[in-house]
């Protein structure tokens, strides 16, 4: 089942309407999990970092050795030409996906130059400002490059994202906050974090266990040209608790404010979180000027 509504996918050359079959049961993709993906959006007519989108899914592909076959400069053709059919005030989740095609002679490892591409293009609301989520620790942890394909944002890496959330879910709250292998912070289930303690912002380092988000580091550049601090730093769940306001970053939902953490409870009014909802504004307008 789709999550959003008003599909359409691009595949052999072409766009064609609904959700279209693209991937077959011998194929590579569908036996041994060799998928990548990237995630853009489409909202009051502006696609926010489409090109650095459209980048990383070639990067994705070169780390699971899948070989890419699409230009950035034409897969952003292909995407906006899709997105022609769509009324101004949608909002789209503009999904790019590659997953290979053949094995080598074992069927284990991708064989160069054999590799499926298609593009999903979803109807999916972006959430209202006030829309909060609540967070508590997960007995699952973050990969590390040596066991896992992290430096990917990889299909095959979703199935633990799926088991934190599953378990943050049993307990009553809406996502996990997630440890690395060492125990600290690397991120949520689904999305970057970031908290904020008097009045200077942090976020988990990049190391490793984790996609530094390309919203992540939009956040972090708009923020600091606004003359905030923002710190990237080996970050305990302690220091969460510690905070003001905790927030997450992902293309999905750009920022979404964080009211709980277990049982730390976090402001959420009309000036009880006043980065985050600083942090958003400036993500908005940002992106109407890149638009202007």
């Amino acid at each position: 089942m789709a999550t959003g509504t008003h599909i359409k996918t691009y595949f052999n050359g072409r766009w064609h309407d609904g959700d279209v079959s693209v991937i077959n049961a011998a194929d590579h993709g569908a036996w041994l999990g060799t998928t990548v993906f990237d995630g853009a959006r489409l909202f009051d007519g502006l696609t926010p970092d489409l090109e650095a989108h459209c980048a990383r899914i070639n990067r994705s592909a070169k780390a699971l050795m899948i070989t890419p076959t699409v230009q950035t400069t034409d897969m952003i053709e292909m995407v906006r030409e899709g997105l022609e059919s769509y009324p101004r005030e949608a909002a789209v989740y503009i999904r790019p996906m590659y997953w290979a095609l053949e094995g080598d002679e074992l069927g284990i490892v991708p064989r160069e130059n054999a590799t499926g591409f298609a593009i999903s293009l979803e109807q999916i609301p972006m959430a209202p400002p006030e829309a909060a989520t609540t967070l508590t620790r997960t007995r699952f942890r973050r990969p590390v490059l040596e066991d896992n394909v992290v430096n990917a944002k990889a299909g095959c890496l979703y199935p633990n994202n799926a088991r934190m959330m599953v378990e943050a879910r049993a307990k009553g709250f809406g996502n996990a906050l997630v440890a690395d292998a060492m125990g600290n912070v690397a991120e949520s289930a689904s999305a970057n974090v970031f908290m904020v303690r008097d009045g200077e912002v942090f976020t988990p380092i990049p190391n490793g266990t984790f996609l530094a988000g390309i919203t992540r580091a939009r956040h972090m550049r708009n923020m600091r040209d606004a003359g905030i601090a923002v710190h990237e730093t080996v970050l305990g769940f302690e220091d969460f608790h510690a905070a003001d306001e905790v927030f997450l970053s992902g293309n999905m939902m750009k920022v979404t404010p964080v009211s709980a953490f277990d049982e730390t409870q976090y402001e959420i009014t009309a000036n009880g979180n006043p980065i985050t909802r600083r942090v958003r504004e400036m993500y908005w307008d940002w992106a109407a000027s890149e638009r202007a």
